[in-house]
């Protein structure tokens, strides 16, 4: 990919993304990279309980990008307890985003922005309390590995490009594989508040939260296997996923594309019997 398609653009609280061209989405909202990652990820996922409690947290970080998530829980868990023990895995469909983000110094004022570096360049890290990865390529087939070894992460950030972009990392069979990645106490945070998303979380037995702030309209979602603590969804929320919208996105042989993921699902919902969003949309409105 060419290296001018990576042009930073600053956000609202100063730290900048890219905008990508293939997906014609940036990889972060206006309101901010930074704020993002705090809110919609560190904090949901409980990071800073886990490092007082725990000698070692694991993290999976689905849809690495520019590295602000990792750089985030990194830094909050370096912060409380400099002895934890992390193991991150990264994974990752384009090299070359984490490369321009280092090379670009957007990661710069990092404590662990030495590691990242050395994440994005080798995509491997062994320190002495870090042991890192980017699984690069394909998700759906990335984390077929990490189900197959049986690891399993304390905390998952679930942040690829939105649905209609990226459908294929939002199905019911690519979140079942994530969520065999979760312990049975680990919490798995997105900024998506889809009503389909939910729906292919929900079908992974994962229960769901909503997670508000991070400067976007619409709050993002925390699911976890154990119920207790989560924040609940409102009534407005859970309406939504009894409509057409909470049809889930559905891949099969996780090899679909984009056009083919999204035509399905149209097809599901026409033949559907459940209340139109659109008809839920003007009752809230009233």
């Amino acid at each position: 990919m060419n290296d001018n398609q990576f042009t930073p653009q600053l956000t609202q609280d100063g730290s900048y993304t890219f905008f990508s061209e293939e997906f014609q989405e940036t990889f972060h909202s206006s309101f901010g990279a930074k704020q993002e990652a705090e809110v919609r990820y560190v904090q949901p996922c409980q990071l800073r309980q886990l490092a007082r409690e725990q000698s070692t947290i694991r993290i999976l970080d689905v849809c690495y990008g520019l590295g602000y998530n990792s750089a985030a829980a990194l830094e909050v868990i370096g912060s409380i307890n400099p002895q934890c023990y992390v193991e991150l895995i990264g994974l990752e469909l384009n090299p070359d985003v984490p490369r321009q983000a280092i090379a670009q110094k957007l990661l710069e004022r990092s404590p662990c922005a030495d590691l990242l570096t050395e994440l994005s360049n080798k995509a491997l890290v062994c320190s002495k309390f870090l042991a890192a990865k980017l699984l690069l390529g394909d998700a759906r087939q990335t984390i077929q590995t990490i189900v197959g070894q049986s690891w399993q992460a304390d905390a998952i950030f679930l942040d690829p490009f939105s649905p209609p972009k990226c459908p294929q990392l939002w199905t019911v069979e690519f979140i079942e594989l994530v969520a065999r990645c979760l312990t049975p106490t680990g919490r798995l945070a997105t900024y998506s508040s889809s009503a389909a998303v939910r729906t292919a979380l929900a079908k992974a037995g994962l229960n769901l939260g909503s997670v508000t702030g991070a400067g976007r309209k619409s709050p993002g979602t925390i699911a976890a296997f154990e119920y207790k603590s989560l924040p609940p969804l409102s009534v407005k929320e859970r309406e939504h996923l009894q409509t057409r919208a909470a049809i889930p996105y559905r891949d099969p042989t996780l090899q679909a594309d984009s056009k083919q993921i999204i035509l399905h699902r149209r097809q599901e919902q026409q033949n559907s019997s459940l209340e139109p969003a659109s008809t839920w949309r003007k009752r809230w409105l009233k």
